[in-house]
């Protein structure tokens, strides 16, 4: 008998799952891919749009592209999720299934700052960083502040990039001496896990005189003063506000009953939830490991075995290992990397691989081979 697979979400980890399932299984795979958008943007194109590399309509891939042998992709929304009966509601209809995926990533909270929309701007979301390539034109003096809301938040490397990319703009337009930059963060250094990776952030900074207030997170903006409140209490005055809002699990998540402390408990090596034959994983799930793309797929990859394994009667896979790469843009054309690793030992550790021209055609085949893979293009 056919197993019935619902995979909910369809971004990094979604992706990777209904690929190797379909390439693993054919057109027996059985699968059901649901997702209320209509394109897959990946996270770093957004800081492209922002700053007016390239245009929205070059970097959005619909998902009527991405075609897959037992694989049947719904554009529908989510309206409720039962974990016991591993049924769906959307607002279409109603989906059932024998193995149930959650891979729904986190929302934004805007309401969690008081202000945020009114007064700033974010860049996290595809609809924001539109919005800024057409705000940025019109900032010529002041101070900008990239700020963030609060933690966890997605692609931890991402708010550095906006402040270095933000000098870089800043400087091609020729009004970077009217301006400051300063950025505020949660965390004591740039990047935890790597010191390395942090010092070579701190020392960008401070060759291009841009502040880094450490250890703060944003509370709230006051449209009326034009002011920036932290989580000390401390103000900082604004002309631009560039924010990354306070994340949570999508509203259909929590009302599930399946989130503990705003995300979904799983076991880290297996990414089961408690419910069973129901996984999660990626920027919705507690897991362990940073809410970015690529820790996403690789726990999809641990998904999909576990459940090829489970239909053939092979063996189980080997746990998630919590490794995974991130790309850094340090402004100029330069391009980073850092290695970590979350789970192997007693802590978190990072491996830095210094700015190269190698790693800028390595980024860019990391985003083609996807393209590739999932997209057929």
């Amino acid at each position: 008998m056919e197993t019935r697979i619902l995979v909910l979400g369809a971004g990094f980890g979604g992706l990777e799952l209904v690929t190797i399932l379909s390439d693993a299984l054919g057109e027996d795979a059985g699968v059901t891919l649901i997702d209320e958008s209509d394109a897959f943007v990946f996270g770093y194109s957004k800081l492209d749009v922002m700053f007016g590399r390239v245009e929205l309509e070059e970097v959005r891939l619909p998902y009527s592209d991405a075609g897959k042998p037992g694989v049947r992709f719904v554009g529908e929304t989510i309206t409720a999720i039962d974990p016991d009966a591993r049924r769906v509601t959307t607002n279409v209809g109603t989906h059932e299934a024998d193995v149930l995926v959650v891979a729904l990533g986190a929302d934004y909270d805007y309401d969690a700052t008081p202000g945020l929309l009114e007064s700033g701007n974010e860049f996290y979301s595809v609809g924001g960083a539109e919005l800024l390539r057409d705000v940025l034109p019109m900032f010529t003096r002041g101070r900008a502040i990239v700020g963030v809301c609060g933690a966890p938040f997605k692609c931890p490397p991402a708010p550095s990039e906006a402040a270095l990319l933000l000098d870089d703009y800043l400087s091609e337009r020729g009004v970077r001496d009217d301006c400051e930059i300063s950025l505020v963060m949660p965390f004591g250094t740039p990047v935890p896990p790597s010191p390395d990776t942090s010092a070579a952030l701190l020392e960008a900074f401070a060759e291009r005189d841009i502040q880094f207030v450490a250890g703060r997170r944003v509370s709230s903006l006051d449209p009326s003063r034009s002011v920036a409140v932290l989580d000390d209490g401390v103000e900082l005055p604004y002309d631009l506000f560039l924010g990354v809002p306070k994340h949570r699990a999508p509203n259909v998540v929590l009302e599930s009953g399946m989130a503990e402390d705003g995300y979904v408990p799983v076991d880290s090596r297996t990414l089961e939830t408690r419910f069973p034959r129901v996984y999660a994983f990626g920027d919705v799930a507690t897991v362990g490991v940073p809410k970015a793309g690529v820790f996403s797929e690789g726990a999809a990859r641990v998904v999909a075995a576990s459940v090829v394994a489970s239909r053939n009667g092979g063996e189980r896979p080997e746990g998630f290992d919590g490794r995974g790469a991130c790309y850094v843009e340090f402004g100029a054309g330069r391009v980073g990397r850092v290695d970590v690793d979350f789970l192997s030992g007693p802590k978190p550790t990072g491996t830095f691989q210094a700015p190269s021209l190698e790693l800028v055609a390595e980024k860019q085949y990391f985003g083609a081979s996807r393209r590739a893979r999932w997209f057929n293009s």
